[in-house]
């Protein structure tokens, strides 16, 4: 497919996990596209950026325009997790995970918009369930992604009609390296597996590919008429009602 010739994308932590699945597809639907995380990226073009240096942003775009001359689709996939309660939550946690879940978007998204403007682009924003209910421990990640959730909506309100739009992904439990890992260093992997099956109603949990398949088609042109929504991907995890267990 071609459906991105000569469009330029920019995938922020595009190595591994859901960004390496959305640079891939990208690049196999004829786009030129540059990833964005601390270390290099074999795959592709990329560029080193810590997403807690609140410069990187604004340097991150130049240097995609340095390269390229232009931006057309922006995919705000990078992301931090740290676990703990309110009370176990320190300042410092509480302003990493808002800095790079929150702020370095909006800062990228303020940045790159006049060249997505001009390119009449697309803004992608890897949210999560956590932005719409809530795990235990993850009061920091929760609110970073909720907050994702609604400056979608806002970029899609202000900027619409200048030519942007602004569409979000709210991926449930995927398996990425990070969730794999996770699951093998369980006692039990093999229960857990099959338990966690059980509350998808589909029976299983995802794969990054088929979150790609769904931020690809939210950035063409095949989406045109779709923006400032949040997109739940989670085989109909929060759709199902939990009931006790016998």
């Amino acid at each position: 497919m071609t459906r991105f010739a000569n469009k330029v994308v920019l995938v922020t932590g595009g190595r591994s996990g859901i960004g390496a699945a959305t640079a891939a597809r990208f690049a196999a639907d004829g786009a030129a596209v540059v990833t964005a995380q601390r270390g290099a990226d074999p795959a592709h073009e990329w560029i080193e950026a810590d997403f807690l240096d609140p410069t990187t942003p604004e340097r991150l775009v130049a240097e995609v325009i340095r390269r390229f001359g232009r931006l057309d689709v922006l995919v705000n996939n990078a992301g931090l997790m740290r676990e703990g309660t309110a009370l176990e939550t320190t300042e410092e946690d509480w302003a990493a995970t808002l800095q790079v879940n929150l702020t370095a978007p909006f800062m990228l998204c303020k940045h790159a918009l006049p060249h997505l403007i001009a390119a009449k682009g697309a803004i992608v924003n890897v949210g999560s369930i956590e932005g719409l209910g809530s795990n235990p421990r993850h009061p920091a990640y929760c609110a970073s992604k909720a907050g994702l959730h609604g400056l979608t909506r806002a970029l899609a309100v202000d900027h619409g009609q200048q030519g942007v739009r602004c569409n979000a992904v709210a991926p449930g439990w995927i398996d990425t390296e990070l969730n794999v890992a996770f699951i093998e260093s369980l006692g039990d992997p093999e229960t857990f597996r099959a338990g966690i099956g059980d509350i998808h109603p589909v029976g299983r949990t995802g794969t990054p590919e088929e979150v790609a398949a769904l931020i690809t088609w939210l950035a063409s042109d095949e989406a045109a008429f779709v923006t400032g929504q949040v997109w739940t991907i989670d085989g109909g995890r929060m759709a199902q009602l939990s009931l006790p267990k016998s």
